[in-house]
């Protein structure tokens, strides 16, 4: 039985899962940048600089959401093929 989405048409949780993905990175290079004044032995960043760090925990989050609303969507594609059959 073929599937019938195309590879172009967008799945839900799609967008969350992209939208996860920068909020990870953007908190993954805010991690670097927080950390290198540690190791390079100049003055830290105000504590807010370390608050967003957390950004990288809370884009995992986000994209974790979008895997569970494909996964949700998939099952009940699922369920809608099994009943029509």
């Amino acid at each position: 039985m073929r599937s019938e989405t195309t590879e172009s048409a967008p799945a839900p949780g799609d967008g969350l899962i992209r939208a996860g993905a920068v909020v990870f990175v953007i908190g993954a290079v805010a991690t670097l940048v927080t950390m290198a004044p540690l190791f390079l032995g100049t003055d830290p960043f105000p504590p807010v600089a370390y608050g967003v760090c957390m950004l990288m925990g809370v884009g995992f989050l986000i994209s974790g959401a979008g895997v569970f609303r494909s996964i949700a969507a998939q099952r009940r594609q699922a369920r809608g093929a099994v009943r029509s059959a």
